[in-house]
């Protein structure tokens, strides 16, 4: 039988250097993971997700690596890494890195190779063009950042390739010796104890853009060996794909359109989902995220599953909403332009774009735990972290975990010249915003997203089961859930007014598992159920507590 763990599990991302400082340098590492690992383990969580942690530059958080075996000297080294690992899979948690293999560094050893001579062996694992390409500005990802996709080298007297920043070369995965190696990194980090692998940039990766003679080969086929090769290597092991596109396209992420099909990703990010999710919270209307879930295919492999989430280490992207409700939400979410990025994006953390309401970021964390998918928590929103709006691009919600409200409690960090403060002070800063505070405090957010991790650990119908929005006010999301013989029926009230609504039942009784009263006495399938403002109610139909 298939481990399909991700189905039902809770992935928590976090950034190694920004998590714990164990050794007092300003940087945290693997030892203060390690000694970290019991607040995950007590918050429920299944599945670490680390940020990029290998040697680098860090010129962009990490992910412009220049040794993909090995750990940044001021994380640890690969015995502290095994260390860490061995420690999480003890306490049940799997490990789950970011594999970035659709670029490196122009540092890394390969590409000053490649760029010293045409007759390097690793000439031809980099996208070159002789001549100035036609258009070196088509297909930015950064715009107002970044400048072109075609960068000028000297040394080699030929433009690469980087649909990121300059510093990142795009690795030519026509070639199959850069195809071998891939499979060969992965292979690494699966003996050093990884069961995951979140593939960073993925519509990149499969593509042969900028290639004067494209191969007949489906760049797809990529995935496909990377699935196979887990297949084979690690039972158990997934892969999660970062793939921001449209949702005609996302099966092919899957392995296609027919059903059943699993051969590549297991899974995908849902991005449209969060940016509609946004918008409902905006307009304390359940309908664009209902209108969201109803795109998602209506057809997916048993193994498929998208990964739900209202934040991560990334700007917010609103890409995917139309001109006007873009508009909107920046409107809403970022009114100050310093608070924008790359024309896209928003620049904060979850608390404050919800305005520090404890209520409302309760009601949020219910509603990633209550949708269909896989949720994957940012470090910090457990807790309500703020942001750092005097830190450049992406790095204002990169800030240290706040542990205690000692200044050292938010450690500063240093990546280059770059000298990172902690979060400053105020009513979401490291003095009135941190575990031991909120450990101590019954009914804190932290104490709150903890008892809804528990429940919905306890709900496989969520992750596994089909789901369907049931009718009810515009204001209130009511979802339901069913899978082997259980069904689960969650309510939300995105309104944010308060509501009363009577659902349409064929059930004995309701048992209530979680609600924002804390009043979870049963309720009967035809009694009125009032939700307060920003309120939610989880129950399980004919079913008993678990």
């Amino acid at each position: 039988m298939l481990d399909l763990w991700y189905k039902n599990a809770i992935v928590y991302c976090l950034d190694v250097e920004t998590f714990m400082d164990a050794d007092g340098d300003g940087s945290g590492d693997f030892q203060g993971l390690t000694d970290r690992l019991d607040h995950l383990e007590a918050l429920g969580v299944t599945c670490l997700w680390l940020n990029p942690f290998y040697p680098s530059p860090m010129r962009d958080n990490g992910y412009d690596i220049t040794d993909f075996y090995g750990v940044h000297p001021r994380l640890g080294t690969l015995g502290r890494f095994v260390e860490f690992s061995r420690a999480a899979r003890d306490r049940g948690m799997r490990v789950m890195v970011d594999l970035v293999c659709n670029h490196t560094s122009i540092d890394h050893p390969w590409f000053r190779s490649a760029r010293s001579s045409p007759d390097s062996p690793y000439r031809d694992w980099y996208v070159w063009s002789k001549e100035k390409p036609a258009d070196i500005t088509e297909g930015i990802i950064f715009p107002g950042v970044q400048d072109a996709v075609w960068t000028h080298d000297e040394e080699a007297d030929a433009w690469y390739m980087h649909r990121f920043y300059a510093h990142q070369a795009d690795l030519d995965i026509s070639n199959p010796a850069v195809r071998a190696e891939i499979l060969r990194i992965m292979g690494f980090w699966l003996e050093m104890g990884v069961e995951g692998f979140r593939i960073d940039a993925v519509p990149f990766l499969i593509e042969y853009k900028g290639l004067e003679d494209e191969p007949d080969r489906d760049p797809l086929l990529l995935l496909s060996e990377m699935r196979d090769f887990l297949s084979w290597r690690k039972a158990g092991a997934i892969m999660l794909a970062e793939a921001n596109v449209e949702r005609e396209t996302i099966p092919d992420y899957f392995g296609g359109r027919a059903f059943g099909a699993d051969e590549r990703m297991h899974m995908a990010f849902d991005f449209p989902l969060n940016q509609y999710l946004w918008l409902g919270l905006i307009r304390g209307s359940a309908e664009p995220i209902a209108r969201a879930l109803d795109t998602r295919p209506k057809e997916m492999g048993q193994q498929a599953q998208f990964g739900v989430f209202l934040r991560n280490h990334d700007e917010l992207s609103l890409d995917k909403l139309t001109d006007a409700e873009r508009e909107e939400a920046f409107a809403a979410l970022a009114p100050e332009d310093s608070m924008r990025v790359y024309d896209r994006g928003v620049r904060r953390r979850l608390a404050p774009m919800l305005g520090g309401d404890m209520d409302r970021l309760a009601l949020a964390h219910s509603l990633l735990f209550a949708l269909p998918g896989t949720p994957v928590m940012w470090y910090g929103d457990e807790i309500g972290m703020g942001e750092d709006l005097d830190l450049p691009e992406r790095l204002p919600v990169r800030t240290p975990m706040q542990w205690a409200d000692e200044r050292h409690g938010g450690f500063s960090r240093t990546r280059g010249d770059l000298v990172r403060p902690v979060v400053a002070d105020g009513p979401l800063g490291y003095g009135a915003v941190n575990v031991a505070r909120q450990r101590a405090e019954r009914g804190s957010l932290l104490d709150r997203v903890g008892a809804m991790i528990r429940v919905r650990r306890a709900c496989p119908e969520i992750g596994w089961g089909g789901w369907t929005v049931l009718d009810a006010p515009d204001g209130v999301l009511a979802l339901r859930c069913d899978w082997n013989g259980g069904a689960v029926v969650t309510l939300h009230d995105i309104g944010g007014d308060g509501a009363e609504l009577a659902l349409d039942l064929d059930a004995r009784r309701l048992v209530t598992l979680l609600s924002s009263d804390d009043d979870c006495s049963d309720r009967a399938p035809s009694e009125t159920i009032a939700l307060p403002p920003n309120g939610y109610r989880w129950m399980r139909l004919d079913g008993e507590r678990r």
